[in-house]
C-alpha cells in the first residue's frame, strides 16, 4: 500500500504527467456526460423498453461499449464503433490497394493520410448507421408517445446530424487523449463505457443470489474468487506471455543474431503480438450476421436470430474463428518478418542454418505462426468463457465480465496505460540523472 501511495505521489510531482492525466480524466468525463444526453424530440422517461432490450445479447454488448448511451437513445448512441469498423476496413484494404500500401511506407506523413481516410470512411458508415438506428427504435421498444415532435423530416434530420456529430466528437476526444493525454484514447473511451456497467451488473447479480435458493453470500464469494482468477489469466495473456515468447525465441533461434534493436541477441517475437485488437475487430464484425434476422426469408432470419444470442454456440464458434483470423492478420501487418530479415542482413547478423534475406524471413514467419496460434487459442478461450459461465446460473450482465470482450479490453487497456505512465516516470528519472551528471561535470 505504501508503494502505491509513493507511486501516486511521484506521478503528482511531475507536472507534465499530472497535466496529461487530468486532461485525460476531463475528456473522459465530457464523453460520459455526452452519453447521458437523449436525442432531442424523444422523451427520456419512456425508454424503459429500449433499455430492457439493450440488457442482453449483441444489443447489450453494444450498450456496454457505449456506456449505456445506446439504451438511452443518446446523441452518442453509436459510440466509437463506427470508427473501429472504418479502421478494420482500411486495414483490410491496405493489403489489396497499392495506394494504401504506399502510404504505410511513407512513415508519419503516410499514417496521417490513412487516419484522414479512416475519418471520412467513419462518416460514410454513420450516414447508413444513424438512419438505421432511428428506424429501429420502435422495434426496440420505443413507443409512439415518446416522440414529442413526431417522426417528421425535422426529427430525422436533427437526429441523424446529432448521431453523426456525437460519434465524430467521440472520435475527436479519443484522438486528443492519444495526442495530449496518456495515450490509447479510443480504447480508453471503450473501457470507460464498460466500467460504467460493472457496478450495476454486480449489484444485479448480488441481489439475485440473495434470493432464496440461489446460493446466497457463499455463491457470491465463489464467483468473486473465480472472477479474480480470470483477471489474473487476462493479465498473464497481456503481459507475462511476452517473457515466455522471448525465452522461446532464444532457444529456437540460437547463435549470433544481429542488431535489430539496440544490442539485443534475440528476435523480439511474442506469443500474442496482436494484443486485444483481434477481440475488438471480431466483436465489431459480429454485428453483421445479426442483421440477417431482418431478412424476409424465414430460414435466413432464423439463422440471424441465433447470432444475436452471444451465449449461443453458433455465435461463439464464429466469434472464435474471427478472433483467430484477425489475430493472424493483425500480427502479419504489425510484425514485418521481411523487414526483420533485412535488418539482420544489414546489421551483419544471421540465423544459423538459414541464408540471410528471404529464407530467414520465411523461418521467422514460421516461428511467429507457431507461437501465435496457441496464444490466440488462449485468447479465444477467455473470450468465450462467459457462454460457459452463464450456464451455471450467473446473470448474463455479470457473466460478460468473466473473460469475454469486456474484461479482456479492460485489463489490456489498464496494463497499457500503466506501462505508459511508468515510461513517463522512467524518462523523468533519466532526465534527473542527466541533469545531476551535467551539474557534477560543470563543478569539475
Amino acid at each position: 500500500m505504501k508503494k502505491i501511495i509513493n507511486s501516486i505521489q511521484d506521478i503528482w510531482k511531475i507536472e507534465e504527467l499530472r497535466n496529461k492525466i487530468l486532461l485525460t480524466l476531463g475528456l473522459m468525463v465530457v464523453y460520459r456526460l455526452g452519453a447521458q444526453i437523449t436525442l432531442p424530440g424523444i422523451d427520456a422517461t419512456q425508454l424503459a423498453g429500449l433499455q430492457s432490450n439493450a440488457k442482453g445479447g449483441l444489443l447489450g454488448m453494444l450498450d456496454m461499449f457505449t456506456g449505456g448511451a445506446f439504451g438511452r437513445a443518446s446523441i452518442m448512441a453509436l459510440g466509437i464503433m463506427p470508427y473501429i469498423s472504418a479502421s478494420i476496413v482500411v486495414q483490410l484494404m491496405g493489403i489489396a490497394i497499392p495506394y494504401l500500401q504506399k502510404l504505410k511506407n511513407e512513415g508519419e506523413s503516410g499514417n496521417k493520410k490513412i487516419t484522414q481516410i479512416t475519418r471520412w470512411l467513419t462518416i460514410v458508415i454513420l450516414i447508413f448507421q444513424a438512419p438505421t438506428f432511428i428506424y429501429s427504435l420502435p422495434a426496440l421498444g420505443v413507443p409512439e408517445t415518446a416522440y414529442l415532435i413526431g417522426k417528421g423530416p425535422l426529427f430525422w434530420f436533427s437526429s441523424i446530424l446529432l448521431l453523426t456529430t456525437g460519434t465524430v466528437f467521440a472520435m475527436w476526444l479519443g484522438e486528443r487523449i492519444t495526442e495530449k493525454g496518456i495515450g490509447n484514447g479510443i480504447s480508453l473511451l471503450i473501457t470507460i463505457g464498460i466500467i460504467a456497467r460493472l457496478p450495476q451488473s454486480f449489484a444485479q447479480e448480488f441481489a439475485s443470489k440473495l434470493e432464496s435458493g440461489n446460493g446466497g453470500l457463499l455463491m457470491i464469494l465463489i464467483e468473486i474468487v473465480i472472477w479474480f482468477l480470470v483477471i489474473l489469466a487476462c493479465i498473464f495473456l497481456v503481459t507475462a506471455i511476452r517473457k515466455i515468447s522471448v525465452r522461446y525465441a532464444r532457444r529456437t533461434i540460437a547463435g549470433n543474431i544481429g542488431n535489430i534493436a539496440g544490442s539485443r541477441d534475440y528476435v523480439p517475437l511474442k506469443l500474442n503480438s496482436a494484443g486485444v485488437m483481434p477481440i475488438i475487430f471480431a466483436q465489431a464484425l459480429m454485428f453483421v450476421p445479426a442483421l440477417l434476422k431482418g431478412s424476409s426469408n424465414d430460414t435466413v432470419a432464423s439463422l440471424g436470430l441465433r447470432f444475436t444470442d452471444m451465449f449461443g454456440w453458433e455465435y461463439n464458434v464464429l466469434f472464435g474463428i474471427l478472433i483467430i483470423v484477425f489475430g493472424f492478420f493483425y500480427t502479419a501487418i504489425t510484425i514485418p518478418t521481411n523487414k526483420m530479415a533485412d535488418d539482420l542482413k544489414r546489421g551483419g547478423g544471421f540465423v544459423p542454418g538459414f541464408k540471410p534475406g528471404g529464407e530467414t524471413a520465411d523461418y521467422l514467419d514460421t516461428i511467429l505462426s507457431r507461437i501465435t496460434f496457441p496464444g490466440l487459442l488462449f485468447l479465444v478461450a477467455l473470450a468465450v468463457l462467459p457462454a460457459f459461465v452463464v450456464k451455471f446460473g450467473v446473470n448474463s450482465g455479470w457473466a460478460m465480465f468473466y473473460g469475454g470482450t469486456s474484461l479482456i479490453i479492460m485489463v489490456g487497456v489498464a496494463i497499457d496505460t500503466i506501462q505508459q505512465i511508468n515510461s513517463h516516470l522512467l524518462n523523468r528519472h533519466y532526465d534527473s540523472l542527466m541533469k545531476t551528471g551535467n551539474k557534477r561535470k560543470s563543478r569539475i
